[in-house]
């Protein structure tokens, strides 16, 4: 049985109507396959679908109260998914243009499913998407090194990556502690991956040197405090650490350090790391702050280049439109799935131990060569 939804509202900013109205955006954007690109065809240049952002869409679908045009973005995920639990890495216009399978798209399902189930209730869809979120998580832990991160894609020859990404392996955490959750709530207790889990939210907190550099991007800044490996004294010093190099007062978040633009999706997952770490002020005035980029029809710019002082790339993003909605459920805190960055199944995200402190050297043991373990 599934339940109704209310739309969110973020008092003095936002209505529960611009909530829909953003949410609306997005639904004129999804193909009739259901699939979510990132935009409509601009100029005749279309834009692509990827799993991850598929899914972050289909939540925000979900909390705005458009719950059939999320269902069918899940009936759709679930219906392209390879035997081997994976997704291509990105689809054209129905036509798979990068076919290398990235863990954490993979991954994401769960929280998706996760995220469903505790906005509907609806136990009977959590049912029949556990053997796509089995496949996938099967397959994400099949690229976990001995150490502890995750390789980010296979290619299509079946050969992994050589290194792994700190913003991916940090999503990657939050999704397999949603994967956990709904494996014991559907009776299919998983305990190997919640020692992988483990393993991996040790390693994104305490070591850096097991991920390539990305330090230019500002996910890679604060995704560790929103995915949940990084919280508390940690989390405060790493926020305070990078600041003003990401953040431009009255506009925003930038994409990239080295680049005079700011985007909303980056600025909205920010508002969620600071909710999540306790700096609700602080989220209020930043997401205040980003709705220079709304437009009139409830849609987001992606980006504003402000030494030009125009909008760039010039697209108007589901997955701009889906941050929103979600950094909105976040803030007014109230809907069941609206603290899926702080807890999953009453556990809060934070820290964890190594489940293996001998494979990330943590106990006196060199590992400068980490075996993988599930290839």
């Amino acid at each position: 049985m599934r339940s109704e939804v209310a739309p969110p509202a973020v008092e003095g900013i936002l209505t529960s109507a611009d909530i829909v109205a953003t949410a609306r955006s997005i639904v004129r954007q999804q193909e009739a396959s259901g699939a979510i690109p990132w935009f409509s065809p601009i100029d005749d240049v279309p834009g692509h679908v990827d799993a991850w952002n598929h899914v972050e869409a289909a939540m925000a679908l979900t909390v705005a109260g458009l719950g059939d045009h999320a269902r069918r973005a899940y009936e759709w995920l679930a219906g392209v998914q390879r035997p081997d639990g994976s997704w291509p890495a990105k689809w054209v216009l129905g036509e798979v243009t990068e076919p290398g399978g990235e863990s954490n798209h993979a991954a994401y399902v769960a929280v998706g499913v996760w995220h469903e189930l505790l906005m509907t209730g609806d136990e009977d869809f959590a049912r029949r998407m556990w053997p796509v979120v089995h496949k996938a998580v099967e397959f994400t832990l099949g690229l976990q090194t001995r150490r502890g991160e995750i390789l980010w894609i296979r290619h299509e020859d079946g050969e992994a990556a050589d290194h792994a990404l700190l913003t991916g392996c940090s999503s990657i955490y939050q999704s397999l502690r949603c994967a956990v959750a709904l494996a014991d709530r559907l009776g299919h207790p998983q305990p190997d991956w919640e020692l992988a889990a483990d393993q991996l939210g040790h390693v994104v907190a305490e070591h850096p040197e097991a991920f390539a550099d990305k330090s230019r991007w500002s996910m890679d800044w604060y995704y560790p405090i929103l995915a949940g490996p990084v919280r508390g004294a940690a989390a405060e010093r790493r926020f305070a650490a990078r600041w003003d190099t990401f953040v431009v007062d009255g506009l925003g978040c930038r994409c990239v350090s080295d680049q005079p633009w700011v985007t909303a999706a980056e600025s909205c997952e920010l508002v969620m790391a600071l909710d999540a770490a306790g700096r609700r002020d602080r989220a209020l005035e930043l997401f205040r702050t980003i709705q220079h980029l709304r437009h009139e029809d409830g849609s987001y710019w992606t980006g504003w280049q402000f030494e030009h002082g125009r909008h760039f790339p010039g697209d108007r993003s589901t997955y701009t439109a889906a941050a929103v909605i979600l950094a909105a459920d976040v803030l007014e805190g109230t809907s069941p799935g609206a603290k899926i960055f702080k807890e999953v199944a009453g556990h809060p995200l934070g820290p964890s131990t190594a489940a293996d402190p001998t494979a990330c050297g943590c106990a006196l043991v060199s590992v400068a060569n980490p075996v993988r373990t599930r290839l």
